[in-house]
């Protein structure tokens, strides 16, 4: 892969500076960094890296405009959120501006690492904590979810996908749990983030959630073997 240049935005200087050193070793390299985004959009201007690594603090505004300022570059960079605290709302909002990755502080240095290696190879990464809360049905069915399937118009099996989505399922496993084949459930899946008005499957398991329609049939097995990279990375297969 050879040395990535990384740019990072934090208001924190101790903790850009321990990023720093905790990469040194690493394919990736924080060639710049800056504590405002104002100053991270000018140095980025005349050198642009291959990945820009910022904590917006939850905040949609500054994400927004960090994402309308790389696209002035002549060559856009990939955008990784890490950030103190998982939220819903402040995923849906990264998901929606376009980021890459959506990662915790609290992550360990080599989990990191291979994140942003992820991250280069065109995944899309995000939090553990958000595939359990996939897999756990910590949110519970909406009595109303009928009344929100009709009103998108999808159809029962439609229907049935998105909650296999809600519980981390890849497509594989949503063929084989549903009897259908793989490339029907990729067709299914199309004309569902259409329907919804969606762009991609992370955002349609989080409409599910948010619009009740869950599944109380959660693979056990799955949910106990399931490895760390898989569990981070099934909602972009």
């Amino acid at each position: 892969m050879g040395t990535v240049s990384v740019f990072h935005i934090d208001p924190n200087q101790l903790f850009r500076e321990g990023l720093r050193q905790l990469l040194g070793d690493s394919d990736f390299d924080i060639g710049g960094h800056a504590n405002t985004l104002t100053d991270g959009l000018q140095q980025m201007a005349s050198d642009t890296p291959a990945i820009v690594v910022i904590d917006v603090n939850g905040e949609g505004e500054t994400l927004a405009a960090l994402m309308e300022g790389l696209a002035q570059l002549s060559l856009k960079p990939r955008v990784v959120v890490l950030t103190e605290a998982f939220g819903l709302n402040a995923l849906t909002s990264a998901l929606c501006a376009g980021v890459d990755g959506y990662l915790l502080k609290s992550m360990s240095p080599s989990a990191f690492e291979q994140s942003l290696s992820l991250v280069m190879t065109g995944e899309k990464v995000f939090p553990t904590d958000l595939a359990h809360l996939l897999i756990s049905n910590r949110f519970a069915a909406n009595p109303d979810a009928a009344d929100t399937i009709m009103d998108s118009g999808l159809s029962k099996r439609e229907a049935e996908i998105l909650s296999c989505l809600v519980n981390g399922n890849s497509n594989k496993a949503i063929a084989n749990s549903l009897n259908l084949t793989e490339g029907t459930v990729k067709v299914h899946l199309k004309t569902i983030l259409k329907k919804i008005n969606v762009r991609n499957r992370t955002q349609a398991a989080i409409w599910a959630l948010q619009n009740g329609i869950v599944s109380s049939n959660v693979n056990e097995d799955a949910r106990a073997t399931a490895k760390p990279r898989e569990l981070e990375s099934a909602l972009s297969q």
